[in-house]
């Protein structure tokens, strides 16, 4: 199996700013909900073209996140073809190997995989992600004295290996999971936005 994804990345959580487990210390509030979204702007998963979609997983984490045993529902765009989505789960669940999989491997358990409109209009550190009614978040990015955007790099945790960060905060961040335990309707908490490629 093989695989070339390249795209945009946006993370938030209920952790303050800037995010603690990219540098791997413990979530802010001993737990960690968060929600993470890979839009795919061009890739191929063995020769299935799956750009133009979104893959999210919304997850608790129940401690330091390089620990792992998080527990996850993942959700893929309503738009995406049977094929799509099948190669989309392979990569994203860690079967397709590579830099993915790493990530994956920290998910303990996935407590459901749905289909739900996805909307991703991050770009450059600052937009908008909705998935289906009960999850949104808005990006606005911190910047540097000369208007910048500041990045994160280096780290030893990352959802983009590889790549650096633009850190910012989300004004509005609402999550609901009741299989998860996440209720969470907050401002002004962690986000950050990444452009990646990923092959394998």
């Amino acid at each position: 199996m093989s695989y070339h994804l390249e795209g945009r990345l946006l993370e938030v959580c209920n952790c303050d700013v800037l995010c603690p487990c990219w540098i791997g210390e413990d979530p802010d509030n001993g737990t960690c909900d968060t929600i993470v979204a890979w839009r795919i702007d061009k890739g191929t998963v063995d020769g299935v073209d799956v750009g133009g979609n979104t893959i999210a997983a919304v997850a608790h984490v129940p401690g330091n996140i390089l620990e792992g045993n998080w527990r996850a529902a993942i959700f893929v765009d309503d738009q995406a073809s049977k094929a799509q989505e099948e190669a989309l789960l392979k990569v994203y669940t860690g079967q397709a190997g590579g830099p993915v999989a790493d990530l994956a491997k920290l998910i303990g358990e996935v407590v459901s995989v749905e289909r739900a409109p996805i909307r991703f209009t991050v770009e450059e550190g600052k937009g908008q992600l909705e998935i289906g009614k009960n999850y949104y978040a808005e990006l606005e990015p911190y910047r540097g004295a000369m208007g910048g955007l500041t990045t994160l790099s280096d780290t030893v945790f990352s959802t983009v290996p590889g790549a650096p960060v633009f850190v910012g905060k989300a004004p509005t961040y609402r999550s609901r999971n009741a299989a998860l335990g996440i209720d969470l309707d907050i401002k002004n908490h962690n986000a950050l936005q990444s452009t990646f490629v990923f092959d394998a």
